[in-house]
């Protein structure tokens, strides 16, 4: 009975200690006052198929079509868009959407796209004058995006001769040569089993996702990829590596990941110096896998893995007396409770001058165009 009565007494501590847990480490004298967010969208399709794929019939097996966001994703994110609102409720008018306050953009792809609009209904159901359909509780909010061709910024994919060319280099060095040494059994392998050409990082990671989808969406895989398709083996080492290769050296980060960073760097320096115009409180990205893993790799933070559909960054200003400083908090789980990542050179609490010091080679000083010229 005695044993009985102290597990029952520490677990009774256990949950006070949970319950009285802050959902953001911060001090007493701290107020957030801005704060951006950059989400990876929802479950989806594959994005590829290979000729022997049993599982190819576009038609008959992905209704949706490829690479296409799918209902358990819309869930993802209208449960993270609840989970935001509570976070950030401090920061808005009364709990209702403005667009003088929040701002989204998305990349140019439908499953972003549509991840943003999941999100914002479980972030912004309408209330009062907002409710326009008495039993629709859901009202539109505007997503912002520009072709995919021109974005430097979130996509990262406009023609950057400069990045092209540090890449080529990049993939020339021994460090990555060696890859293809040391893997060369595996790449033949794949490429005999899948009946197609797999002589690339991003082969194998599209690939890998594929399987990964298959596998997960309840569908037989083929015997072959018993040898290959196994947690943390080598097959998904790859594929994890492949995230880190866009910002694997300073010159390639600054040009993948730079102009993100500079943006949200001079929107915090606006916000600290009442420049921000409109004053806005939140801002919110739709993204990718590969934009969190460029983002985190620029800055020395990334482990190897795949950011989970949904995943966030939280980029957070706080200011503290006459001071600001800020932090990034990492949310790849339905974790309500996050700590903050403890950024390289810089710390937990970071102020924006130490973090453009510290990192100022990967900060872009001029025009997309001239940074990225020959």
């Amino acid at each position: 009975m005695k044993n009985i009565m102290f597990y029952v007494v520490v677990l009774l501590m256990l949950c006070l200690q949970l319950a009285s847990s802050k959902p953001y480490n911060k001090s007493e004298s701290s107020e957030l006052v801005f704060a951006h967010v950059i989400f990876r969208h929802g479950q989806r399709n594959p994005l590829i198929t290979y000729p022997n794929d049993p599982w190819k019939d576009e038609e008959q097996f992905w209704k949706e079509g490829y690479g296409q966001l799918i209902n358990a994703g819309k869930q993802q994110h209208y449960e993270l868009g609840k989970y935001l609102r509570k976070r950030y409720m401090a920061l808005l008018e009364n709990g209702s959407y403005s667009p003088k306050i929040v701002y989204i953009q998305s990349t140019d792809v439908d499953r972003t796209l549509m991840s943003a609009a999941s999100n914002l209904a479980g972030f912004f159901p309408p209330k009062g004058d907002q409710i326009w359909k008495d039993d629709l509780l859901w009202q539109p909010i505007p997503i912002h995006t520009i072709p995919t061709s021109l974005d430097y910024v979130l996509n990262a994919e406009a023609p950057c001769p400069r990045y092209e060319q540090a890449l080529k280099r990049y993939e020339q060095t021994p460090e990555y040569q060696n890859i293809f040494i040391k893997y060369k059994w595996l790449f033949e392998y794949l490429e005999n089993n899948t009946g197609m050409p797999i002589s690339t990082l991003i082969d194998v990671q599209y690939l890998n996702d594929a399987l990964w989808i298959q596998n997960i969406t309840n569908k037989a895989l083929p015997e072959w990829t018993k040898k290959v398709f196994i947690p943390g083996g080598d097959m998904e080492k790859l594929s994890n590596i492949c995230y880190t290769t866009n910002t694997s050296t300073p010159e390639l980060a600054r040009l993948k990941a730079g102009f993100l960073f500079r943006e949200i760097l001079d929107r915090f320096d606006d916000k600290i110096e009442s420049n921000l115009d409109p004053n806005r409180n939140l801002w919110l990205y739709s993204a990718h896998d590969s934009t969190i893993a460029s983002f985190l790799n620029s800055i020395g933070l990334f482990e190897l893995h795949t950011p989970p559909y949904a995943a966030s960054l939280m980029i957070e200003l706080y200011k503290e007396n006459d001071a600001f400083y800020f932090q990034i908090f990492y949310r790849k789980s339905n974790d309500d409770i996050l700590s903050p990542l403890h950024i390289p050179k810089c710390g937990q609490k970071c102020s924006i001058r130490k973090f453009r010091d510290a990192y100022k080679e990967i900060i872009p000083t001029d025009s997309y165009e001239k940074e990225c010229g020959l």
